[in-house]
């Protein structure tokens, strides 16, 4: 037991080779040890099925053996260029051995006796995401980035935490202490409406709003019911008429609108709600505005695309996550506050830990025990600079174009949501199917929507299985087809890896793929038919 807490395997075993092997080429051991076939998830969980904890220590190199054999060879490779499906991206190779580094330190950020110089060192992160949202003078900085009674933000471990935390100082700032009430933190929600008078309390966001927010309103005793959905343009964006519609009902009802939550990048389309005018509602109304950026946060690092987020800096918090755009591991996400007296309405302590007046972290904070992942952020904002996220970004979104007019070029697909950051979707569409469309009335598109569905899903299913590429599928409900439940593929291209030549190659890919789906044309061609859409094959 001595050894393995003191004494590093041998360069020449297991670990040590794998070690040497990361170092070299990430690259190269992840394509070498993740199989590209795709291994029934039953049959894994037999590898990870044995409920005793074992009774006696096992070598480690034979327990990486293992771990080599039976997790790293059916992981995702989610660092492949070929991977565009989801939020995940190759990662700068030098953030492996900080890693290694940071793990090594063990730092538990909630205090300074377990963290000490990574507390200064997060707040200063948060201080610079701060500025990158806000803009502020370097004597704000100065004056707030370090104050013991004050916080920026959050460090969290994604943006589910951080929009929760985000939501949980509005519902704590609203109802807070005012004469005989302690304030909700004390007295509980059921008080705190009875005592401002209010029959319930409601978060606006659009369609397009993150699963994290009913998990926020459940958690915060607000109720999954009492987050409403609000409607979204051709383009997904939010309605800036029905927020402000939405708002006055809930006022005319006797309630009282929580926040107004406003998205800049959509999980599923990656689109911007227009911030600014929704910033002037919330404004209008008394209501907390919170932007959930956890995507398209990053994109403020460019200064050509910072743009396509005006109106951010008028939020009174955001989220931003660090694991997505700015290219760091999982578990960086952040909470930004626009004023830094905020916090105070969740402000927490205890005599054996954050105690009053310390500058301990944990004071501001949903999560207690955390790990120093500031100090990748740190890194990666030093090592990469602004000007080098700003190339990533733009490639990014360049990159997006370039596909979304790929796709356009070809006669058996078409796109179904323009890119505005480095998201779009897409379908596969038999040539003549989609001359037909073009022309066919809502009751034709009904009837063809579920086989074109189905062609989809067989497609997008089919080409995860190969191992050769991957790409994501969602259902929207395009404007253009009569807001038809549609199943389309969904990709993310922010893999700096990522060539024009491998988005073709996912494209011809995907064709072939579709050639061999003979039963489900089939069945779209019969359809077709009884519509008398005159076609003789596809």
């Amino acid at each position: 037991m001595y050894r393995i807490f003191t004494i590093p395997e041998a360069p020449d075993s297991t670990l040590g080779k794998i070690e040497k092997h990361l170092s070299e080429n990430l690259m190269g051991f992840l394509g070498d040890h993740i199989v590209a076939r795709e291994k029934p998830l039953q049959e894994i969980e037999r590898d990870f099925e044995q409920a005793d904890i074992p009774e006696e220590p096992q070598f480690v190199s034979e327990h990486t053996d293992f771990l080599l054999n039976k997790l790293v060879a059916h992981s995702v490779h989610t660092a492949s260029p070929k991977f565009i499906g989801h939020m995940t991206s190759a990662l700068p190779y030098f953030l492996l051995p900080l890693a290694k580094l940071m793990v090594g330190l063990n730092q538990n950020l909630v205090k300074i006796e377990t963290s000490k110089a990574f507390t200064p060192l997060e707040r200063n992160v948060i201080g610079m995401l701060h500025h990158l949202v806000y803009q502020r003078d370097a004597g704000f900085y100065n004056r707030w980035m370090h104050s013991a009674q004050h916080s920026l933000g959050a460090f969290c471990s994604g943006g589910t935490v951080a929009n929760m935390t985000a939501l949980w100082v509005a519902r704590n700032q609203l109802l807070k202490a005012d004469g005989d009430f302690a304030g909700i933190a004390a007295d509980g929600l059921a008080a705190g409406l009875s005592h401002y008078g209010y029959k319930k309390l409601v978060i606006l966001v659009s369609e397009r709003g993150h699963y994290s927010l009913a998990k926020a309103a459940d958690v915060l005793g607000i109720g999954r019911s009492n987050l409403v959905a609000v409607k979204t343009d051709e383009n997904n964006r939010i309605r800036v008429d029905a927020l402000a519609e939405s708002c006055t009902k809930v006022e005319r009802e006797g309630g009282k609108v929580l926040a107004i939550v406003g998205v800049a990048g959509t999980t599923e389309t990656g689109h911007v709600d227009p911030l600014a005018e929704m910033a002037a509602i919330a404004s209008q109304h008394g209501i907390h505005f919170h932007v959930d950026a956890a995507w398209g946060g990053a994109t403020l690092l460019s200064n050509e695309y910072r743009k396509l987020l005006n109106g951010i800096e008028l939020a009174d918090s955001v989220t931003i996550d660090a694991h997505k755009q700015m290219y760091v591991p999982m578990g960086a996400g952040m909470v930004l506050f626009k004023s830094p007296s905020l916090v105070k309405s969740i402000e927490h302590h205890a005599e054996y830990i954050i105690r009053q007046g310390s500058k301990d972290l944990g004071s501001h904070s949903m999560e207690g025990s955390r790990p120093g992942m500031a100090m990748m952020v740190f890194s990666a904002l030093h090592v990469i600079g602004r000007r080098g996220y700003e190339l990533l970004i733009n490639s990014s979104l360049e990159k997006a174009r370039f596909f979304a007019q790929l796709i356009d070029q070809q006669d058996d697909f078409e796109l179904v949501t323009e890119p505005e950051l480095c998201l779009l979707t897409y379908r596969f569409v038999p040539p003549k199917v989609k001359a037909a469309l073009s022309r066919a009335s809502a009751e034709q598109i009904e009837r063809l929507t579920p086989h074109l569905n189905a062609l989809t899903r067989y497609i997008q299913k089919r080409q995860r299985e190969s191992g050769k590429s991957f790409v994501s599928r969602t259902k929207l409900t395009p404007a253009q087809y009569h807001h038809q439940p549609s199943v389309v593929f969904r990709v993310v291209l922010a893999n700096p890896l990522t060539t024009h030549e491998m988005l073709a190659e996912i494209i011809e890919e995907q064709r072939q793929i579709a050639e061999h789906a003979t039963s489900l044309r089939g069945a779209l061609h019969t359809e077709m038919r009884e519509l008398g859409m005159l076609i003789d094959n596809l």
